[in-house]
């Protein structure tokens, strides 16, 4: 049996909370794929092509959530705000 715990289940989603726009979610897509091209095509290999790869990975999974962990310690948001 899984057991889900709705009060932390609603602290994790506060805290997800999106912070990139659609600028930033597209540069870092056509990054990652930039960079998987380079490795495809034996531009860039050994470890300095798998760090990338790694990178590039994380980039994708950003962009697909709308949320950059790193830009919560120090404030960034791009993500657009609707004016009320």
């Amino acid at each position: 049996m899984i057991f889900i715990d709705i009060n932390n289940l609603n602290l994790i989603l506060f805290v997800m909370k999106k912070n990139m726009g659609g600028t930033d979610r597209l540069l870092r897509l056509i990054v990652a794929a930039v960079v998987v091209a380079l490795y495809f095509f034996g531009v860039i290999e050994g470890t300095l092509g798998f760090v990338l790869l790694i990178l590039s990975a994380i980039f994708v999974l950003t962009s697909f959530v709308s949320y950059c962990p790193l830009y919560t310690p120090f404030g960034i948001n791009t993500c657009k705000t609707k004016q009320e």
